[in-house]
């Protein structure tokens, strides 16, 4: 197997850990979607830590119960979800980098805080790009380790470049590391068929509470415990943007995330600002949300401000 000594050697994937860089853009007149991290918050802090390029490539770990074997003398960092991280058996620091030794494991548990947990490497894991992504998309057959795709597996050992380790440890201070288990409040920018709502659903849509159902997944999180009624009529499909809300016949919204579909043909209220889609990636089963009516100008500013930190 190539790269056999040089990386993270996988002994146990978790229950599903995919290779994600920040994704591919501008190709959905090909019918491939963006990927890259669901939550680039976690994301941009694990390689920001490391000051790596904001492209580097990372491991998303959905739910822990993973296990690596460190292969060779590095420096990494995690971010996101707590999941009970540990090195040989020592507790590891969320939003920290830390150094890792030859022969080291490093295990994951079950997610305490949050669904998903970013591990970095100094300069990105090696994994080939296709389309100018090694972002996995299982849906596109696209990505990850083996450019098919699939998800990490048994077995795997994923490639990173030999470098000096840092001789101190790198922390995000507690102002900047959200609580995952709080209830969502998620701003809304209008747009679509938000004008063929009724007045009553456009009510009902800000006034539920809903609750985070099981459905959820790298496509979409379904809603539950509230409706909305559609308008009536049938629309032409058309583009979906990364957190759009779409009202299916069942009443139950759907918000689409980054290895959505890219067309299609249920009515949108509009989408869900894109620097508070972190939060929701990281939303559990039954964990409340709300909507409130976003100002459009200034959620772009602040999304610009971030862009502008991370080097996007």
């Amino acid at each position: 197997m190539k790269h056999l000594h040089q990386g993270l050697k996988i002994h146990k994937p978790g229950q599903l850990s995919l290779i994600q860089d920040f994704g591919r853009y501008g190709l959905s007149h090909l019918g491939l979607t963006q990927g890259g991290p669901i939550d680039e918050y976690a994301y941009s802090w694990a390689n920001h830590l490391l000051a790596n390029p904001v492209n580097s490539a990372t491991i998303e770990i959905t739910l822990g119960q993973a296990d690596f074997e460190v292969l060779k003398p590095c420096t990494l960092s995690i971010a996101g979800g707590e999941l009970g991280v540990t090195l040989d058996g020592i507790k590891v620091r969320n939003w920290s980098t830390f150094n890792a030794q030859k022969g080291q494991r490093l295990k994951f548990g079950f997610a305490k805080n949050g669904l998903r947990s970013y591990l970095a490497v100094v300069g990105g894991f090696n994994v080939k790009q296709q389309h100018g992504s090694c972002a996995t998309v299982m849906r596109d057959r696209l990505g990850g380790q083996n450019e098919d795709g699939k998800p990490i597996t048994h077995g795997d050992v994923i490639s990173f470049s030999t470098h000096r380790q840092q001789l101190k440890p790198n922390s995000l201070t507690f102002r900047f590391t959200p609580d995952y288990n709080l209830p969502l409040k998620l701003r809304v920018i209008e747009s679509y068929q938000h004008s063929q709502f009724s007045s009553d659903s456009m009510t009902a849509f800000y006034q539920q509470t809903f609750s985070v159902s099981q459905h959820i997944n790298r496509m979409g999180y379904r809603l539950t415990d509230g409706k909305i009624t559609p308008p009536v009529g049938d629309i032409l499909s058309e583009g979906i943007a990364l957190g759009a809300i779409q009202v299916p016949p069942n009443g139950e919204p759907i918000i689409l995330l980054n290895d959505r579909q890219t067309i299609g043909g249920y009515p949108k209220i509009g989408c869900v600002a894109r620097i508070d889609l972190p939060r929701l990636a990281q939303a559990k089963p039954r964990q409340a949300v709300q909507f409130v009516k976003g100002d459009l100008k200034g959620l772009q500013d602040v999304w610009c401000q971030w862009a502008r930190f991370f080097g996007y």
